[in-house]
């Protein structure tokens, strides 16, 4: 880009003060400020903990489009070269909730100023990293009073060009769910092993034993991952631990797994516990639902896309990705999409670099099909 587009700007702004679940003050200041910039009678603003509910009012409204931005960061320290990274020690937005929100911004702009006979409301969602916004977002009284008859996101995609476009119909996104196992024995010199009930080696018996459950219990055709990302244990190296935690994450494809794949979890940390005379605690922490995409709405977004001259729309697989905007259209129709953003490194990545360049075209198609859809 030759000059600075606004919302572009408004991304490395935002880029800037990354916080996390429930903590976004910054981030719900910032975003309030630019919206009262544009309101006028028919811009609506409501506070939700530390998200924001904002309905522009159409012209002969017949129904309410929904649109969600998240706008939590990531407990990451940033590693990039950008002159304007994250100013929070041990905090970004790697995940692209920066981008999420500056293209929410444009399109609200757009509708502020071309108003369209329906009404729409945009919701910045927070702690969509966790322990999750969407769920008591969607009960709160406000969305209630507000439950849109269509509702609808993005997800920038690093694997994809800009102008790629990636979404499909039915099931997008998997059932995700947080797993964190806690054991505890008995420590010791590590001279008197006898004297003890070595947690460190319980709980490597036991990550051995949870990867059986994918390639044993869950049906080869269906779908699952259980990764622990995370081990810790014991004090110094010549004290055999008494405690040892677990932290990791369950994926499925399908919820009767998910069912399946607990249950397992819980049968083998049961057999650590009589074989390793200890005491064990688990605790499922946030779970997401999965992104199903309803299909006569998803069909007509794919068919509308198709005909937009600067974007490519692709038919993509079902991804192992969690996303609680599942649990914002478990009840309502809609869908999310992915946005090609390309770059070098992944999401959640401390090296994420999305091509901001992917910005103004989002604004310009979400703005379009609102158009489309809203009149």
């Amino acid at each position: 880009m030759d000059a600075l587009h606004p919302f572009v700007k408004i991304r490395r702004d935002l880029h800037r003060i990354p916080e996390l679940g429930f903590q976004e003050y910054k981030t719900q200041s910032y975003l309030l400020n630019y919206i009262e910039s544009l309101a006028g009678e028919h811009v609506e603003i409501k506070k939700w903990r530390t998200g924001l509910f904002v309905k522009v009012k159409g012209t002969n409204p017949s129904k309410l489009i929904g649109y969600r931005a998240d706008i939590d960061g990531l407990p990451i320290e940033e590693q990039t070269d950008y002159e304007f990274k994250s100013e929070h020690l041990g905090r970004m937005h790697a995940c692209g909730h920066d981008l999420h929100m500056s293209i929410a911004l444009g399109v609200m702009t757009s509708v502020v100023s071309n108003r369209l006979k329906d009404d729409v409301l945009f919701i910045f969602q927070p702690a969509e990293e966790g322990p999750g916004g969407a769920l008591p977002m969607l009960q709160s009284e406000i969305m209630i009073e507000w439950k849109p008859d269509i509702l609808f996101a993005l997800h920038i995609a690093p694997e994809y060009e800009v102008g790629t476009i990636a979404t499909k119909t039915g099931l997008l996104f998997a059932n995700t769910s947080e797993l964190y196992i806690d054991l505890k024995g008995k420590g010791g010199h590590a001279a008197y092993p006898h004297l003890t009930n070595d947690m460190i080696v319980a709980g490597c018996n036991l990550v051995t034993q949870l990867q059986s459950i994918i390639s044993r219990n869950v049906n080869p055709l269906d779908s699952a991952v259980i990764t622990i990302g995370k081990i810790t244990g014991g004090t110094v190296q010549n004290i055999i631990a008494e405690n040892a935690r677990l932290e990791g994450t369950i994926r499925t494809l399908s919820e009767q797994s998910m069912v399946k794949v607990k249950k397992r979890i819980e049968e083998l940390v049961n057999g650590i516990e009589i074989g390793y005379q200890c005491e064990a605690k688990i605790d499922y922490g946030a779970m997401y639902h999965q992104v199903y995409n309803e299909s006569e709405t998803t069909l007509e977004f794919m068919n509308f896309v198709r005909e937009q001259p600067d974007v490519t729309l692709f038919e993509c697989n079902e991804a192992m990705t969690g996303e609680d905007f599942g649990y914002m259209i478990k009840d309502i129709p809609g869908f999310m999409f992915w946005l090609g953003v390309k770059s070098d490194f992944g999401l959640h990545h401390s090296k994420l670099t999305p091509n901001e360049d992917a910005i103004p075209v989002a604004i310009e198609l979400i703005s379009n099909y609102l158009q489309f859809k809203g009149n």
